[in-house]
This record gives structure tokens, sequence and C-alpha cells, in this order.
């Protein structure tokens, strides 16, 4: 499934994927996929988990470059 996403953003140009999914990186060849991961790293995938990493992620997206990982 996750393959079949990659190709697609590749495919529509999209060039980040802002993720939950922690495993990623180890079942997939994201250099390949010339796909940007951000993986927010959190007790929980429920907002109020998430949120107070968004200052974290907004500076991820300035110098993540494709096919990198970076976790917040």
């Amino acid at each position: 499934m996750n393959g079949e996403l990659l190709k697609l953003m590749r495919q529509e140009r999209f060039t980040i994927l802002l993720t939950t999914h922690q495993n990623l990186r180890y079942q997939q060849n994201l250099q390949q996929a010339g796909v940007a991961v951000i993986v927010m790293v959190a007790p929980s995938n429920r907002l109020p988990d998430l949120v107070p990493l968004i200052p974290s992620v907004c500076s991820a997206l300035i110098t993540i470059a494709p096919g990198e990982v970076v976790e917040v």
C-alpha cells in the first residue's frame, strides 16, 4: 500500500509526505521514491498529541530534501 502511495505522489509531483508511520523508512526505499518524509513522533496520532509538534514540522519543511526522513 505505501509503495503505491509513494508512486502516486511522485506521479502527481508531491514532494513531502507528513505521517505518523514510524516504520515507513524501513519498509520503503524513500530515496528512490524521491519524496521527503516528515514523521511526527507522538504518544498517539490524536490531534492533542500532534499539535505541539507543528512548530518543529514547519522548521523541517524549510530544510528537508527529497529522499530524506526527518522525525519530529
